[in-house]
């Protein structure tokens, strides 16, 4: 079942990808480095699940240049920021950071796209859709190809109908490191992080002011470090231990 599947950012897991609007998800496609996808068959790595993974990987914040995006369309609005951290000029920079916010337009363009869904609507409240998307990355880089990163994301969610208010919120963080010994053929990789997931139903009881509130909450924490030794002949050997 769908609940089965796992779905990971940057370690962390993440309890609900999608929005109230389906065609949007709360990742930021201007940041994925990776996206691997098993449909079964996968390795200890993924415990916890039967069904499916899904691990998706943020990149790093540009280390060279300050740059960015900002882009409007009639459903969504969203920006994203980078640059290194450090003297870009000395050439001593120590790392990077990226940031990212979504928010949706549609509850607010709609009373003016689609006049006709508010035709019987006095009040014209648009679609009762929003949303809202935010992340942030700091990487520092070590010796060598060693990195520690320290991240975090926030995701709203509300749907306001006529006869019930519904939210949801998301959020999550935590830090990854990489570690390169210059006189070892093992890497060490290690992550800890913690998500949460919760969900708000107000209904307003007819014939009066008052409402029924209902909620429901979920959330974890996953430590691990994942090792690999790098042998003579060419193969490569992982273990590691996660709780």
């Amino acid at each position: 079942t769908p609940i089965q599947n796992k779905i990971l950012l940057d370690g962390m897991t993440i309890y609900n990808p999608f929005h109230s609007i389906g065609f949007f998800s709360i990742f930021e496609t201007e940041l994925v480095q990776n996206t691997s996808i098993f449909t079964g068959g996968f390795d200890a790595e993924y415990g916890g699940r039967i069904s499916s993974i899904m691990d998706i990987t943020y990149r790093d914040g540009n280390k060279k240049k300050f740059s960015g995006k900002v882009s409007a369309s009639p459903f969504i609005a969203k920006a994203v920021l980078e640059g290194p951290l450090g003297s870009i000029k000395k050439n001593n920079t120590i790392g990077s950071y990226v940031i990212s916010a979504k928010h949706s337009l549609i509850d607010k363009t709609s009373p003016l796209l689609y006049k006709k869904i508010n035709r019987d609507d006095t009040l014209n409240r648009g679609m009762p859709f929003s949303f809202t998307d935010l992340y942030g990355k700091l990487t520092l880089k070590g010796k060598g190809s060693s990195k520690f990163s320290v991240f975090g994301f926030h995701n709203t969610d509300r749907v306001n109908y006529t006869q019930a208010d519904i939210k949801w919120d998301q959020s999550g963080g935590g830090l990854n490191f990489v570690l390169v010994p210059s006189s070892s053929p093992i890497l060490v990789k290690g992550h800890v992080n913690g998500s949460n997931f919760k969900t708000r139903f107000n209904e307003p009881i007819i014939g009066s002011s008052d409402t029924i509130s209902r909620f429901s909450s979920i959330g974890g924490f996953d430590l691990g470090f994942d090792f690999s030794l790098f042998l003579k002949n060419e193969s490569q050997l992982n273990y590691g231990i996660n709780l």
